[in-house]
């Protein structure tokens, strides 16, 4: 573990955090603010109880980093919260229905198989129309924040181990041989998104290899305190990329990718895997990230005209520093015309599952990120985390106002190259 002491007497107190953090934009509470939930920590580590109160106004962070972004000192506030998250999962007392969800959603989300097993149901509570704000009205909290969430159910798509480069759209040498994560969520119910990955980077010259048997790498546990889940599953996936053979480790996720850059501090106190873990952290990019990398686009591009507003996910933008390289690649496809949406880099409230443990604020930051996207007048939303694009799609659906439809950042790309209407 860090040293939370450390890290928190960094801070000067200075409040150049406070008009970038989306809760103490919504509220205006001092302890619902960066340096608020810092002295929280400081008193914890000077031995403070970890109080229902203390724990509510940590739980209440998003995590989005922006304040990581804003502060001029240095302070790192994404291993301060991620440290007294763990923390509060071991000190806090938790009432039982608190405990039971976490635990009911936990034992759910990372497990990929678990996951397949929801897209029946899901499927036939879509078709009989057991989904969406107007059932969410009629349930408890979570419940209702699963109803609104749930994506549709697509066919399942199979990936092959290996996607061989076929650069331009023909046979040819590999320009890089790369290692794709599928994750959990995304492999459950985003098979479209890591198909769409794969073929833009084969069609770029890369050969892309799916590994069995990765799994979740982690990040949802991460990033709620759940410190011993996460490192088991980063060491699954250590092991996955380790002997896969692969220049390069692929993440279409922002999330994912955030976490994954950081396994060599996270398992750094584990002798086995601290140098495995340093080298798969090194060389994880984001799917934007690398094909910004390769240089010149190899296959041609066909016209889309639409305007395409981008939402920068909080894992892509402050987590990875990733954001020229989504729109750069964008405006690489003619008749293409992108927008920023005003305070573009503000938490949606997606967060991971913060939407599902706070759906309360999850749902004003979604209703305030949909009015500032609908503002641009844009034809479709562009992101690169499918948690993001869920959020605003339901906070669409849930205003009733006019929903725009949302894509990933590599769907469009491939809609482009395959000449396809994305809509």
């Amino acid at each position: 573990m860090a040293d939370l002491r450390q890290l928190t007497d960094v801070c000067v107190h200075c409040g150049f955090c406070l008009p970038a953090c989306p809760t103490y934009q919504l509220w205006g509470e001092e302890m619902d603010s960066p340096r608020g939930r810092i002295h929280l920590v400081r008193q914890v580590v000077d031995g403070a109880k970890v109080s229902p109160s203390v724990a509510g106004h940590l739980d209440a962070c998003l995590g989005c980093l922006a304040c990581v972004t804003a502060c001029p000192s240095g302070v790192r506030y994404d291993t301060i919260i991620e440290e007294a998250r763990v923390l509060v999962e071991t000190r806090a007392a938790r009432g039982f229905a608190d405990r039971a969800r976490r635990a009911a959603l936990f034992a759910l989300f990372p497990y990929p198989r678990r996951l397949r097993l929801m897209r029946g149901p899901l499927r036939l509570a879509q078709r009989l129309r057991l989904t969406g704000p107007r059932l969410a009205r009629r349930l408890p909290a979570t419940p209702a924040a699963l109803a609104r969430l749930a994506p549709p159910v697509r066919p399942r798509v199979e990936l092959p181990a290996v996607v061989p480069a076929r650069p331009g759209g023909r046979p040819g040498p590999a320009r890089a041989r790369v290692g794709l994560l599928t994750g959990c969520v995304q492999s459950a119910f985003f098979g479209h998104v890591s198909a769409a990955t794969a073929n833009v980077l084969s069609l770029e010259g890369v050969e892309v290899v799916i590994p069995r048997g990765q799994g979740c790498c982690g990040a949802l546990a991460r990033h709620t305190g759940r410190a011993r889940q996460a490192e088991r599953q980063a060491r699954r996936t250590v092991r996955a990329f380790s002997e896969a053979g692969v220049d390069a480790i692929v993440t279409d996720v922002a999330g994912c990718g955030s976490v994954m850059k950081e396994y060599a501090e996270s398992l750094a106190g584990d002798p086995k895997w601290s140098a495995r873990a340093a080298s798969v952290a090194g060389r994880v990019r984001d799917v934007t990230e690398l094909l910004a990398s390769l240089g010149e686009p190899l296959a041609p591009r066909h016209p889309l005209e639409l305007t395409v507003a981008y939402h920068d996910a909080c894992h892509l933008s402050h987590g990875q520093g990733v954001r020229a390289q989504p729109r750069g690649l964008l405006r690489t496809v003619p008749g293409l015309r992108v927008v920023s949406p005003m305070d573009a880099d503000v938490c949606c409230g997606s967060a991971g599952v913060y939407n599902l443990l706070e759906p309360e604020p999850a749902a004003q930051l979604g209703a305030r990120k949909a009015a500032a996207l609908r503002a641009t007048g844009a034809d479709v939303i562009v992101a690169g985390n499918p948690g993001c694009l869920l959020q605003i799609a339901a906070a669409m659906r849930a205003d009733g106002g006019r929903v725009i439809p949302t894509l990933h950042t590599v769907e469009l790309l491939d809609a482009s190259l395959r000449g396809v209407s994305p809509l």
